[in-house]
């Protein structure tokens, strides 16, 4: 094989699947490089409407919508048994005037999905082998494939996770870091209805966040010391079972494993630049977070979107160079304000430091207390700047109004 592509995407995970279909759509010659994915994939995906979209956009949507459950209430419970304890924080989609947040769903199906349309796209191709090296030059890249074939494309987006041959043959530094927190991750059924809620309970030593799925069923994303959650991971299920009911106060009644048990270590990692020369990151090839906050993915749909945006701002793929530049500068502070944040969240729960817990309970004081405040965060937590454009466009508008209706 000795082909020549307008852009190739090495890594056929969720994001890397989803770009090469993005500028597929833009009609550019696209290769996904990747084996096709191996087993099952048990976790989910909370996704907010901005990642919908794009599904929409993708034409996946309606193939895994029935997986998929709403997301119209999210709740953050202090279940500490510290000095200070916030109040429990409710965040309704309805205070926005939408539907849902956004919706959670397997990412297995998901995964499908997209794949399914790769194979039936007449502008992507599908490399089923994996990048062994990756080589910048003055007018393409150069990817050695795993057979020992070679193929070239004018840009490569870097879809290959935290230990990208793209990044690094971007000559692209990463800072990296961990955490003492170990998630476990598992779908349960449950007597009582979730009516479409999430429940984030804070506890000393992370979140412990139970998230809805069709019918009685969640997903679980459980965060604990690290032999704690070797421990858990080891339980029978039936006993497991009852420490998910205990932890979630029996609001939803008996639990109930249904899916093997997952174990995570917690870490973050971020790249220094997500774009250069002809080579631009996505996904967790730019960015690493813990699964908190539900951010990963949406992240990481968001270097796709706008990623296709810079691409056609640049001209298309003959401009690569410019096209990785204003990639790089469209992201870099959503990634960079995301990372602090969610860093920031999880650290404030780990530290003991009174002044510390007086500060983090403020803020969910204050969310949970200002309805203008909480409509703000969530906002922003759905898309990055709309709560900042809201605030402008009233106080434009609040100018604008004759003086005499201002008094």
């Amino acid at each position: 094989m000795d082909e020549t592509y307008d852009i190739a995407v090495i890594g056929g995970g969720l994001a890397g699947t989803a770009a090469a279909l993005a500028v597929a759509q833009r009609g550019y010659k696209t290769a996904l490089v990747a084996p096709r994915p191996a087993g099952e994939d048990d976790r989910t995906t909370a996704l907010m409407m901005p990642s919908i979209e794009l599904l929409k956009q993708l034409n996946v949507w309606q193939s895994v919508q029935e997986a998929a459950a709403p997301l119209r209430t999210m709740r953050i419970i202090d279940a500490t048994s510290r000095l200070v304890r916030a109040p429990t924080v409710t965040f309704h989609a309805s205070e926005l005037d939408i539907d849902a947040f956004g919706y959670n769903m397997p990412n297995g199906p998901l995964l499908t999905a997209l794949s399914a349309a790769v194979d039936a796209s007449d502008t992507v191709i599908r490399v089923p082998q994996t990048a062994v090296a990756v080589a910048g030059r003055l007018d393409r890249v150069d990817i050695v494939l795993g057979d020992g074939a070679s193929i070239s494309a004018s840009l490569v987006v870097g879809a290959d996770g935290r230990n990208s041959k793209v990044r690094e043959a971007a000559g692209i530094a990463a800072h990296n870091w961990r955490y003492p927190q170990t998630a476990i991750v598992l779908n349960f059924e449950h007597e009582y209805p979730h009516a479409d809620t999430s429940n984030e309970f804070h506890t000393e030593v992370g979140p412990f966040t139970q998230v809805p799925l069709p019918g009685h069923r969640s997903s679980l994303v459980w965060a604990l010391a690290p032999e704690d959650a070797e421990a858990k991971q080891a339980m029978p299920a039936e006993t497991l079972a009852r420490v998910i009911e205990e932890k979630m106060q029996s609001m939803l009644g008996k639990a109930t494993v249904v899916s093997a048990v997952q174990r995570f270590a917690f870490s973050g990692m971020i790249a220094r630049s997500f774009g250069h020369g002809r080579m631009v990151l996505v996904g967790e090839a730019g960015h690493v977070f813990p699964p908190i906050g539900a951010q990963g993915l949406n992240l990481g749909l968001r270097d796709v979107l706008d990623f296709v945006s810079a691409l056609d701002h640049a001209g298309g793929p003959a401009n690569a160079i410019a096209a990785a530049q204003y990639y790089n500068r469209a992201r870099r502070s959503d990634v960079v304000s995301r990372t602090a944040s969610v860093d920031m969240l999880n650290r404030t729960l780990l530290h003991d430091f009174l002044p510390v817990q007086i500060l983090r309970s403020g803020g969910l004081a204050a969310l949970s207390a200002i309805a203008p405040l909480r409509v703000f965060a969530m906002r922003e937590g759905m898309k990055p700047g709309s709560g900042f454009n809201l605030l402008r466009r009233s106080g434009h508008l609040e100018r604008d109004r004759p003086a005499e209706a201002r008094r």
